[in-house]
C-alpha cells in the first residue's frame, strides 16, 4: 500500500462514530501481522489536513474493552502514515472538582488491567523497552488543551489515568481505594493505546470526557445516576470533541520535535543479528529505519 505522511489518526471512542465534514472520504481495509483492527478506517482531508478515522468499538459498538485489537490498530494507523493519534474517549470522574462533561488531557497512567489484551508489539523473538515515563505527547496535548479552551470547553489539563479491566465498572470500594491513591479518571482502552503508539512513534494524546462520576460519589449525593444521563452526557461530550478537533486540526501542520518521533531509538535490546527474519518481517514497518 502507499503510504503519505503526516496524516492524523483519530480513535473515536463510546458515542463516537463518525465525524461530519470529512471530505474525500475513503473507507480503507488494512491487513496487519497481528490481526483485524477493530473497523475499516475512514481516510480523507478535514479542515486541510489528511486524518485517518477508526471507530474502537466497531461499528455498532460490538467490541469490548478487553477484546480490542489494539496491536492491529495502532499498527494499522502507522500503516496509513499517522504521524499524531487523538484518542477520544468516555471516562469516569474520581475527583469532586472534575465534574460531568468536563474534559480531562491526561498525561499518567495507572495499569489496573490483567493482562488479558497485548500492550506492545514486541515479543516472539525481539525485545524492546520503550521509555514511557512521560506516556503522553505533552505537544499534542497542549495543543489540544488550547483548542479546547477557545470552544468554551471545561479542560483540565494533566491528570492520573488509572486504566481498568472492565467490562464491569468498579465496584465501591475499588472506586474509594482509587480516590486514596490520588487517580484523577478511571477508564477501560487508553493506556494500550498510548504504549503502542509510543512503540510506533506516533505522537498520542487523550481527550477523556467525563461522562459521570465513579461510584465512589454515591454516599455523598443524592442524585441518582442513570444510564440516560450518562448517555446524554455521552453525546453532548461527542459534540464538544468533535468541534476541538476541528479547532486543533489545522494547527498541526509543524514538523514534530517531540521525543516520541525517535522513542524507538535506542529501545530495542535484542542482538540485531539473533533477530530472526520472520521476526524483521513482521515488524519492518515498525523497526525497520533502525533494523534492516
Amino acid at each position: 500500500m502507499k503510504t503519505m505522511s503526516g496524516k492524523i489518526g483519530i480513535i473515536g471512542g463510546s458515542g463516537f462514530y463518525n465525524i461530519e465534514g470529512i471530505k474525500k472520504i475513503k473507507g480503507v481495509t488494512i491487513k496487519t501481522p497481528f490481526g483485524n483492527p477493530s473497523s475499516e478506517f475512514v481516510t480523507g482531508q478535514l479542515k486541510g489536513m489528511e486524518v485517518a478515522f477508526l471507530t474502537r468499538h466497531g461499528r455498532g459498538h460490538t467490541i469490548g474493552p478487553s477484546e480490542i485489537n489494539y496491536c492491529a490498530n495502532i499498527y494499522g494507523m502507522k500503516k496509513l502514515g499517522v504521524e499524531r493519534i487523538i484518542s477520544i474517549s468516555a471516562c469516569g470522574s474520581l475527583k469532586k472538582e472534575l465534574k460531568p462533561l468536563d474534559i480531562v488531557i491526561p498525561d499518567q497512567f495507572v495499569d489496573r488491567t490483567n493482562r488479558s489484551r497485548r500492550m506492545t508489539f514486541f515479543g516472539e523473538g525481539i525485545v524492546g523497552h520503550i521509555a514511557f515515563a512521560q506516556p503522553i505527547c505533552p505537544d499534542l496535548s497542549k495543543m489540544l488543551y488550547e483548542a479546547a479552551r477557545q470552544v468554551g470547553a471545561t479542560v483540565h489539563l494533566g491528570g492520573t489515568y488509572l486504566n481498568m479491566e472492565g467490562p464491569q465498572f468498579s465496584t465501591k470500594a475499588e472506586s474509594k481505594l482509587y480516590r486514596s491513591w490520588g487517580m484523577d479518571i478511571i477508564g477501560m482502552t487508553n493506556l494500550a493505546e498510548a504504549k503502542l503508539a509510543r512503540e510506533a512513534e506516533i505522537c498520542y494524546a487523550s481527550l477523556a470526557c467525563v461522562t459521570d462520576y465513579d461510584c465512589w460519589h454515591m454516599d455523598e449525593s443524592t442524585e441518582t445516576v442513570s444510564v440516560e444521563m450518562i448517555v446524554q452526557n455521552l453525546l453532548k461530550n461527542v459534540e464538544t470533541s468533535k468541534n476541538i478537533l476541528k479547532m486543533v486540526l489545522p494547527k498541526l501542520h509543524s514538523t514534530r520535535t517531540c521525543a516520541c518521533v525517535s522513542a524507538l531509538k535506542d529501545a530495542i535490546i535484542s542482538r540485531h543479528d539473533a533477530i530472526s527474519l520472520k521476526a524483521k518481517k513482521r515488524l519492518d514497518l515498525i523497526i525497520g529505519k533502525y533494523i534492516k
